[in-house]
This record gives C-alpha cells, structure tokens and sequence, in this order.
C-alpha cells in the first residue's frame, strides 16, 4: 500500500470504535439488531426449539386453539401439526431464503456498480441503460415471470429474488465509486501500476462498505416480503415444507374460524422486516459522520 493511501485512511480502531458507539446510541437500531438475532438464533436452532415434526400429520389433532396445552401452545393446523413448530422451520426457510438472495443481489449490484463508475464512458452508460430498463418493470411481475419457468427450490427462489432486486444497490455503488476514483490514494496506486481489478478490490471496496452494509440489511428483509409474495400467489416453496408465505397461503382459507393460523407467520414476517429495517436505519447513521450525536 502507498504512503498516500495510509497517510488519507482514518484509523480503524477508532473509526469502528466510533461507528459501534453511534450505533448503540440509536435504539431503534439496537432494537432491530436485537429482534434480528433472536430471530436468526430461532431458525438456526429450529430442530432443537421445535417440540415436535413440523411435517408429521396427525388429524385428531386438528385446529387446536392457542394454548390448548403444553404439547401444542400455539396450536395446530388443518392437518393436525404443530403451529409452533412449522414457524420455527418456515422462518429458517424464510430467512434462508432472505440471506442467499441478499448475497445475490449484492455481488451481482456490486460489480455491475464498481465496473460502471470506475471505467465510466461507454461502460457506464451501457450498464446503466440496462439497469433503467429492468427498473421500468415491476420487480413482483419479473419475480412471477421467471417463477413460472423454474422449479421452485430454495436456492431457485432465492437467486431470482436476488437477481431481480441488485439494480438500486448498483446505483448506489457506481455513485460512491465515481468520488472515491478521483481521491489521491486511488491516483497513487494508478500510478505505481496497480491492475484495473487491483485498484476497485482492494483500494475502492474498502471504502464503499459502509453504504453496502446498510443496502444489505435492508434488502434480506425485501427478499423475505419478497418470497411471502410469490409463496402466497403458490410459487414459492412448496408444501409440505413451511415457509412463513406458504403457511400464509394455507391459512387464507380457515381466516374466518381459525384466524391466528395467519396471524402468527403475519407477525413474524412483519418482526423481520421491521428488524432488519430498524438494523439498516441504525447502521445508516452509525456510518454517517455528518449526523450530529451525542458521544
């Protein structure tokens, strides 16, 4: 690395020491961030939580209210299994689903941005005409468009969510990479002979993290909105396997005699997203140094 490069860095011990200590100042954030583990620790340990099969049928069992007993607290469904357990599994489905799509939507954004605001010129004006042309479409139409070609897996529905949803957070980096490019450090390396993919890896990534970070928090919880979406209109993931959306799909038609069936994936859908909305907006002010905080 360039004396240049280090002598224009800020110290990282007290730059995260500082963004940590402007995070925990903002309670919404903290708030989502402790919804977010609670929620990430229910669906890693699900098979553990889960007190019962969430797959195993047993219709004598069928509709049992909340709290019926300990056996079923939060009661069954049409089929006689475990509620309780079925949304332990479907938000590990649910989540899951939310993170890989995220992971796809932001290598995919990521370079299409660093390739557009570094070379700029033709690549970016080609890349750009493309990213406003799949902005002109609904991303619900395109996610139903190719849902409708592809098997539904897990993976399958979490890679067309993501490679639908990757066109802001490449705005986002192309405009954070057409400032930095021009920063002295950058034009230090270019001069030493650092390669094209050098300079964007190693000198301009490190510094589009922050706002990335922020994208990538709040684009699991539109992947998560995102598979309820397609898993209510039946292509999601199918049954028997549970996901918040298809538990959903499956309640709709006992809404009037048996609403909490609904109402509890409702709420945990509504939990993530607020979560991980509330962990973004957090994050956001943490890495903004122009935001007036008490420290």
């Amino acid at each position: 690395m360039t004396d240049a490069a280090i002598a224009t860095r800020p110290n990282n011990r007290s730059y995260a020491s500082l963004t940590l200590r402007r995070f925990l100042k903002h309670r919404m954030g903290v708030l989502g961030a402790v919804v977010v583990v609670l929620l990430c620790f229910s669906a890693l340990f699900a098979q553990f939580l889960a007190p019962h099969d969430p797959l195993l049928i047993n219709t004598s069992q069928r509709f049992l209210p909340l709290f019926a007993s300990w056996e079923f607290p939060l009661g069954t469904d049409d089929l006689g299994r475990d509620t309780l357990s079925r949304l332990l599994f479907g938000g590990q489905v649910s989540l899951m689903v939310g993170v890989v799509a995220m992971l796809a939507t932001m290598v995919t954004g990521t370079l299409v941005g660093l390739a557009a605001g570094y070379y700029g010129g033709v690549v970016d004006n080609l890349l750009m005409r493309l990213v406003d042309t799949l902005l002109c479409f609904p991303q619900v139409f395109l996610l139903l468009v190719i849902a409708a070609f592809v098997p539904p897996t897990i993976l399958s529905i979490s890679l067309i969510i993501g490679l639908t949803s990757w066109m802001e957070v490449s705005r986002i980096v192309r405009a954070q990479v057409s400032t930095i490019k021009e920063m002295d450090y950058v034009q230090a390396s270019r001069g030493y002979g650092a390669s094209n993919w050098r300079i964007m890896l190693v000198e301009l990534m490190p510094n589009i993290l922050a706002p990335v970070l922020v994208a990538a928090t709040l684009k699991v919880a539109t992947a998560v909105l995102m598979e309820t979406y397609i898993s209510f209109l039946g292509y999601g993931v199918q049954p028997p396997m549970a996901s918040w959306g298809n538990m959903l799909t499956n309640a709709q038609g006992y809404f009037d005699t048996v609403p909490f069936l609904a109402i509890l994936p409702g709420i945990l859908i509504t939990l993530t997203v607020m979560g991980f909305n509330f962990l973004g907006d957090g994050l956001r002010d943490a890495f903004d140094a122009r935001l007036k905080m008490d420290l």
